[in-house]
Order: structure tokens, then sequence, then C-alpha cells
């Protein structure tokens, strides 16, 4: 028992703390502790700096760019060859028949998807900083880059007489397939060479930061839209049905539509084909989910099923007695490279543009999950310049945009990959379909290559119960999900990721332009402030009210300040002053008539003199200039009593306002100006502004905005909360007797200093009441000369 005590004694001595130093403001604090002044290099050591050149920097540099050297030399052979083997012929699998299958996204001839699952491999191999990700075709990028394919070469250019037809678009127009085939292919591989060059682009300027724009919602939402237009441009595949290609604004509706109404000329050889071919991947695909712990490599049903539909597609010679859509044609060996057509790129800059962040968001987001999970970093910049030449190489030879495929990756991951071997040996088995397989792929069914795509996509679904949760988390999140997914199923992929990101961005805005504010109090016996509505025992310090504002200060939340402080303080500065002065102005008025007295000590009524001193708000005005001199008598007036005016002013419980700046992180030049002005505002009705919990950052930007002065000094910065409260709270103390909500008026009187107001429009009843005194006055001088001058004229 004693030992279990002396083991509680430390953990109670650590529950509590005592901490004795002085009240720090800015100067003090400054005073004591010198600040470590900036040495910002100069340009000449800039240049230096950026000019020298060592054998170690060289080294470093050529490493950064061909990453290859960095890991290649610690290879394993011994531990990760075979590993790398196996993996690498699973991948390649899948990768052959993922080829073929998204070929048809992209409108090309299938053959043209095993290139695509070929070339960009050999270039990332050497480039690239992932270990883990497959490089090649990805259903949503696939399907971008065919709605630019679709929109500039559609069936209706390529409308023939019948004696040189070559296929048909399903409405009994004669098309000349080959010549339509060779203009996609053209676009596509022109398009990815583009795409190329503006990754390469944005690797080289270093703005591969670009990508955090793309948060994990948007890009959900992006992803799901895009699966559903994947399963639609699919499900026309699988039915056998031929529809117009309808790209744009609600391309996707149209699609539908003309699908339904031709419904029933589906082919059901094709259709019984398409359904078991979804129904078998997407169990398999659940069994090796379910048991991949169990089971060493997961099964390649994919390949499988491709095999299978091919050999009973040829047994049964489906093409011919049941009319069924194959493959037919896929080319033997390697086309050779061909420049791109330069005049088509400023046809598809902007979708090349989308298209260029999208590929690489989406494998720099795979990439960065498996090197979490095996402890090695990811350059995103460098990322950009590899996938870059990437897709330029691979555009020279017919290829399509390549990024990565997140089913292909988990199977290279999953089938023990270890390094970009496995990647370059997958590539392996893509080269042997090209040479050697081809030919024997001819009666698959397209149907099948649809159904696999569409098996691949339960993923990207399975996102849409992301939404619930989400909801709960942060509303926002959820409407940035909700609004990217609709915006891009009705306006097509590119421009709904155009409005899912500005959509995102403008909450962004919005949450810092209506940021979260509150009164503060202070918990008993502590330091610790939090707000005053959400706890009990909370109590503000009598006198002091504290606002902490939970922004970035600027213009375009300026005016949120200042309806928090009014909602905070329970007043408005301005009006106070305002009404002050007015009633100052109907006092001036009652002295020089004779009805009040003014004393050192105070306003005092004559003896004998009723009460008429008590004027209402809405007594016209007296212009007799009665001579009284009380300009230069000092008059106090306790602005919390009964005034002998019937003014309505404010009343003023506090004389201090602390702003706990802790959660701003920077001012704008309307900013300094607006916080200026509100100090002003606050000090000509004796309410004193402090300021607490700054960044060291503000000061020097309130230094280089000539924000202080001889009023506005460093004294009325606080380090703390606590600090300034300490500090208000000695200055009452030790402050004499007279109350410092007294004015004189002598100074209010010979003030020539303008009012500044708050940017809000004032009614006809609250103009400048400086203006309408020194009005006065004029008019009561001329009033006195013109009756002296009659005087003397009788």
């Amino acid at each position: 028992m004693a030992a279990g005590e002396r083991a509680e004694e430390p953990l109670a001595e650590l529950s509590h703390y005592v901490v004795a130093r002085p009240i720090y403001s800015e100067a003090g604090f400054q005073e004591e502790n010198e600040r470590r002044p900036p040495l910002p290099p100069t340009l000449r050591e800039r240049a230096q700096a950026a000019c020298r050149c060592s054998r170690k920097r060289a080294f470093q540099i050529t490493k950064s760019f061909l990453p290859i050297l960095e890991w290649l030399p610690n290879y394993r052979v011994k531990e990760w060859l075979i590993s790398d083997i196996i993996s690498g012929v699973s991948t390649g699998l899948v990768a052959t028949l993922q080829g073929l299958a998204y070929a048809l996204l992209v409108a090309v001839p299938v053959g043209y998807g095993l290139y695509s699952a070929f070339f960009p491999i050999l270039t990332y191999f050497f480039l690239g900083t992932s270990r883990h990700i497959s490089v090649g075709p990805f259903p949503v990028v696939s399907l971008m880059v065919g709605s630019v394919v679709l929109s500039m070469a559609p069936d209706d250019n390529f409308l023939i007489d019948g004696s040189n037809a070559t296929g048909t678009n399903g409405t009994g127009t004669l098309i000349d397939t080959g010549s339509r085939d060779a203009q996609r292919v053209l676009i596509a591989s022109t398009l990815t060479f583009l795409v190329g060059i503006l990754q390469v682009i944005f690797g080289v300027l270093q703005i591969g930061f670009i990508v955090r724009y793309l948060a994990d919602p948007l890009v959900g939402g992006f992803t799901t839209a895009a699966a559903f237009q994947v399963l639609v441009s699919q499900l026309k595949i699988v039915l056998n049905v031929s529809t117009k290609n309808y790209n744009g604004v609600l391309s996707i509706i149209y699609t539908l539509i003309e699908t339904f109404e031709k419904i029933g000329t589906t082919n059901i050889a094709d259709l019984i084909a398409g359904l078991l071919t979804i129904f078998v991947c997407m169990v398999v695909k659940e069994i090796n989910d379910r048991f991949k712990h169990k089971i060493p490599i997961p099964i390649p049903i994919e390949v499988i099923v491709t095999i299978v539909a091919t050999g009973i597609s040829y047994a049964a010679d489906l093409e011919k007695k049941y009319n069924a859509g194959i493959v037919k044609s896929i080319p033997r060996g390697f086309l050779p490279p061909e420049p791109p057509d330069v005049s088509l790129f400023s046809q598809m800059i902007a979708a090349s543009f989308s298209i260029a962040i999208v590929a690489y968001a989406i494998a720099v987001s795979v990439g960065k999950v498996y090197a979490t999970k095996y402890d090695y970093a990811i350059d995103g910049n460098q990322e950009f310049i590899a996938f870059g030449f990437s897709n330029i190489f691979s555009g020279a030879f017919s290829c399509f945009v390549a990024t990565t495929a997140l089913s292909r990756t988990a199977v290279q991951e999953s089938t023990g990959g270890k390094t970009q071997v496995a990647g370059i040996i997958s590539a392996g088995i893509v080269l042997i379909s090209i040479v050697a397989l081809g030919k024997l792929l001819e009666p698959l069914q397209k149907s099948v290559l649809a159904a696999v795509v569409i098996a691949n996509l339960k993923g990207m679904f399975m996102q849409v119960f992301d939404v619930p949760r989400l909801w709960r988390q942060n509303k926002v999140d959820a409407m940035i999900w909700v609004f990217t997914c609709v915006a891009s199923i009705i306006l097509g992929l590119d421009l709904g990721l155009l409005a899912g990101l500005l959509f995102g961005l403008l909450t962004v805005v919005l949450r810092v332009q209506f940021p979260s504010w509150g009164g503060f109090g202070n918990i008993p016996g502590t330091d610790i402030y939090k707000k005053v509505k959400d706890y009990k025992n909370v109590i503000e310090p009598e006198g002091v009210k504290i606002l902490k504002f939970s922004s970035p200060i600027f213009y375009a939340n300026i005016d949120g300040l200042k309806s928090s402080l009014k909602s905070t303080v329970g007043f408005d500065a301005v009006k106070v002053y305002n009404k002050r002065l007015k009633a100052l102005r109907k006092i001036q008025k009652l002295i020089k008539k004779g009805k009040l007295k003014a004393t050192k000590n105070g306003i005092i009524s004559e003896p004998g003199i009723n009460n008429e001193a008590f004027e209402t708000d809405e007594d016209p005005e007296d212009n007799e200039d009665l001579q009284v001199p009380t300009k230069e008598v000092e008059i106090q007036v306790d602005w919390n009593s009964e005034l002998p005016v019937k003014v309505n002013i404010p009343k003023v419980p506090i004389h201090s306002l602390i702003l706990d700046f802790g959660a701003v992180t920077f001012l704008d030049i309307v900013a300094v100006r607006s916080i200026k002005t509100i100090i002003r505002e606050f000090e000509r009705i004796d309410v004193r502004v402090y300021f607490a919990s700054y960044q060291d950052n503000l000061i020097s930007q309130l230094e280089r905005s000539a924000f202080f002065d001889d009023i506005v000094r460093k004294d009325i910065f606080f380090l703390t909360v606590h600090d300034a409260v300490l500090y208000i709270r000695n200055q009452m103390t030790y402050s004499d007797n007279q109350d410092p909500i007294f004015e004189k008026i002598s100074l209010m009187q010979e003030s020539k200093e303008p009012i500044e107001f708050t940017e809000t429009s004032r009614p006809d009843d609250e103009l400048d009441v400086q203006e309408e005194v020194r009005t006065l006055e004029l008019i009561v001088s001329i009033a006195y000369r013109t009756l002296l001058a009659l005087f003397l004229c009788l």
C-alpha cells in the first residue's frame, strides 16, 4: 500500500504546475529577450549557391532525375527477384486484358490498348519514384481521352457511299471505319503527347503541389461519377446496341435514353456472356479480398474468364451463328513511331490540362499509399516528369494516356512485387501478347471485355457509402463530394472536375470569410479562457470583453470582424460617439442659456431653476448666441448616469477590449487600416483595446504597414490573454479614483480631427455631428452680424 502511495505521489505532483513570471507585453518581452535578426542571403550568395556544382551535388541531381540509380544498386537479388518475377507475370496478364478493355473507352481499336499497357512502363522504370504502382491505362483517364476523341472524330465525319462502306453506326448509315479509326488513333496519340508535355512542364516548374487542391472528397465524387460514365459507355457494348456518340453536357443522359430505346435489338449471346463475366469476376474478386491472407496469389479471374470466353466463342462460332460482336483484328507486332499532329493542339489544350492533372493525381495518391506502407518517399515533381516523358514517348507509338490502375497496382503489390522490376517483367508479358498471342484473342467477344471493365468498377461505386460518414463528420466535405459527382455526371468529366474544384475553393473562401468567433471568459483559478456560451463556469472579467476571431483577417472578412465586435461588446462604438457628441452639443446650448452650470466637478443646475434643462432630443435648435464663455471650462460627464438632456445614448459597460489573435495567421493592408480605425473608435469612448496571443509574423506585418505610432504602441500587445487581463486588473487597481468614462467638453469642442466611421450606411439623423456643430456656429455668427448691421443702420 505504501509503495502504491509512493508511486502515485509523482503523478499527483505532475498534475499541477505553478509558473511565476512577469506580465509580458510585446515591448516588455522584447526588452528582456533579444530577437535574433533574420539574415536573408544576398543575391550574390543565392547565385553562388545555385551555380556551385561539386561532384557530390552533380551525382545527387542525376539521381533525383534518374531514381533508378538510387534503388537499383541496392537491389536484393536473392530476396526480391523471385517475388518480382511472380508479381510481374501476374500483373502482366491482368494488364494485357485491361489494356484491351480500356481501349473500348478511348474508342480506338482494342489492339492499341496493348501498346498503352507496354510503352509507358519502359520510361517510368528509369524515371519513376514509386516502386509499386503498375503504370498503364486507367478507366477514368481513358474515358476522358475517349470523350475528346469522340468530340473531334464523330461518326458523322466519316459517312460515305454504300459502295465504299466498311461498317454502320446502327442507324443504317454507312461509315468508313478504317479512316475513322485511323483518325481517332491519331487524335488519342496527339492528346497523349500534349498531356506529356504539360506534365513535364509542371514538373520542371516544381508545381506538384497543385494536386493538393484535389481534396479527397472531390476526388471521391469525381471518380464515382467517372465510374458511372464508364458503366453507361460499356452498357451498350454489353448489350451490343449501337448508339450515337454523344459528347458534352447531358451526354450520359442522351446515351442512356437511346440505349433503352433500342434495347429491343439486344444481342442475347453478348448479353449472356457479359452478365456471366460480371458475375464470375465480382464473386472471385470478393473471394480474393476476403481470403487474401490465405491465398498467396490472387486468382487472375480476368485472364481465366478471357481464355474461357475466347475458346467458347471460337468453338461455337458466335459471330456467324449469333451475330456476336468480337474483337476481329488485333495488329501483330509494333507500328512505326509517328509524330503528333501539332495542328490539333489548339483544339485539345483545355482537355489535356485536366487530363494531365487527374492522371497525375491518381498515380501520386495511389503511390503514396504504398510508399507510406513500405517506408519510402514519393517525389511529386519527379512523378510529373516521369509520367510526362512516359506519355511523350508512348504518344509517338499510337498509345493513349497512361497513369496507374488501382486493381493492377493491388495485384502487383499483393503478389509480392518489391520494385519496378516487377513492372518491367509485366511489360514483357504484354510484349509477348503483342508479338505472338494477339491472333488468339481475335474471337473474343467485346461484351466480355466491357464486362471486365464494369467488374473493376466495384471499388469506385463503393465510395457512395462514404457520403453518410462524411455528412456526420463534416457536412461541407459531403457537399463537395455530392456536388462534384452530380456536376461530373451532368456536365461531363472535364467541366465537372472544374466545377467541383471551384466549388471546393468557394467553400474554403466562405469558411475563411465567415469564420467562427465568440466571446471568451476565464475559468476561475486558471489561465485558461473558453467560450462563454460553451461552459457554465466561465466568468468574464469585470469590465472586459474578450473576442477570439479564428481566421486570417483580410479585405473579404473585415466586415465580419466588425460585426463580431459589435455582437460581443453589445454596442456600436461609432454610434455611441456620435450620440455623445449630440448630447454635448445640447449641454453646451443649455449652459449658454444659463440653465446649467459647468464646473470642474461636473454639470449642476442653477438653484431655483426647474427641470427645464431636460429637453427632448427633438427640440428645435436655438440659434441665439448668448456669448457665455464656456469653451475653456472643463466639464466632466458621467455617461453611464442620467443626463440633463434626453438623448438616447447606449451604455458602455466595459473599459477594456481584448482581441485574441491566436488563430490569425496574416493581415492584409485593408485589415491593418481597419484595425487601427477600430482602436481609435473605441479609444474615443474610453475603451482601451488590447491584443493577445498573436503570432510573431503579425508584428512584422504591422511594422511594415506603419501601424504603430504615438497612440498605438506595442505595449497594448500581450503574449497571452491572461497577461492582458492581469495588466488591465493592475491598471484598474492602482489608477486614481477618477472615472475613466468622464470626458472634458472643452477637448471635445476644440477637436478638429474628423470622425472615422465604419463602412456601414447611416440614417440621416446620425450624420456627422461635428459638421452640424460647425454649421450651427456659422449660422449663429451670420445671424448675429446681420442683426448688428441692421441695428447700426437704424
